[in-house]
């Protein structure tokens, strides 16, 4: 969902410069732990950060970890890092990119984790390959992570959920922690985003799973 534009954004947005990143990101690649104060801690990267209430908390829990939060909506990203900068976390950098283009600002082992939160589902079948869990992705993904590193996926459409099962089981990622009612399940869920607190109050099933690309690298078939 996009939201309306407003103007004093593109200004008040820039109270956050020092680790608000709305250009040039291609040029950190292979370098982003560099920004940090602790360069040696492993990178977690969400796609798609909204207003930030996951990653401003993510953030605060875990110390150990360096974050990069990616949203493509300068209006959304400034409430990102207003919300970042009440938490007072100085473990976070947040971009203006598009996702389709990750491996343009990430070089390969370059990321520990991602965390995919209710992304579009893009629910027509031909507009399949614009979803975040779609086989051209999660090579990305694959290329893209450590070794022991992970993805993360939330969401609250089934349709979507089973359709990502199917594509990390036949790119021979493993599986863990799937689950169909997350917030009733023995799977620790650390944080939430705004839209999952909203429909999760309203008894909303929350659907999870994690995942491990093949120790080998991408699965067969790749580039199909």
């Amino acid at each position: 969902m996009r939201l309306r534009r407003k103007p004093w954004i593109d200004e008040a947005i820039l109270d956050y410069a020092s680790f608000v990143h709305l250009e040039h990101c291609e040029d950190h690649k292979g370098k982003w732990r560099e920004l940090f104060e602790d360069p040696d801690k492993p990178l977690w990267v969400e796609l798609g950060t909204g207003k930030g209430n996951f990653i401003s908390q993510m953030a605060q829990l875990h110390p150990e970890a360096n974050f990069i939060g990616i949203e493509i909506q300068v209006g959304v990203l400034y409430y990102a890092g207003k919300k970042c900068a009440a938490a007072e976390v100085n473990n976070v950098h947040l971009l203006r990119f598009d996702v389709a283009r990750l491996e343009e600002i990430f070089a390969p082992g370059e990321v520990s984790r991602f965390f995919i939160n209710f992304c579009d589902p893009w629910p027509k079948k031909r507009h399949a390959k614009r979803r975040l869990t779609y086989r051209d992705f999660l090579d990305r993904y694959a290329r893209l992570l450590a070794e022991g590193g992970r993805v993360d996926f939330k969401s609250d459409n089934a349709g979507l959920f089973d359709f990502t099962l199917e594509e990390f089981k036949e790119r021979q990622w493993q599986l863990s922690e799937v689950t169909y009612d997350l917030h009733h399940s023995d799977i620790v869920n650390e944080a939430m985003t705004e839209y999952e607190a909203k429909f999760s109050a309203k008894g909303q099933p929350i659907f999870h799973c994690a995942a491990m690309p093949p120790a080998g690298g991408i699965g067969h078939d790749e580039g199909n």
